[in-house]
């Protein structure tokens, strides 16, 4: 699950709590709604910190120069 399905799983769970008063038996959307809204934040704290580890680990590319002096990248 990407940071965008994150988001979209706190955004399904704030309307499930607060914009909708509808009642389905045997589930109580206000619960349901804060569960994702739970599981959305837990994602985006973890994507965040797999993401910041993964920038520090990977060193930056330098450009390399050749004997004419033409610059090229490591790609």
């Amino acid at each position: 699950m990407g940071l965008g399905g994150c988001i979209v799983l706190m955004a399904v769970g704030a309307i499930l709590t607060f914009a909708t008063d509808w009642h389905v038996k045997g589930a109580n959307l206000d619960v349901v709604g804060v569960i994702l809204m739970a599981v959305g934040l837990i994602g985006t704290v973890v994507f965040a910190s797999i993401a910041r580890r993964y920038r520090v680990m990977v060193p930056p590319t330098a450009p390399m120069v050749d004997e004419r002096g033409t610059r090229h990248t490591h790609d």
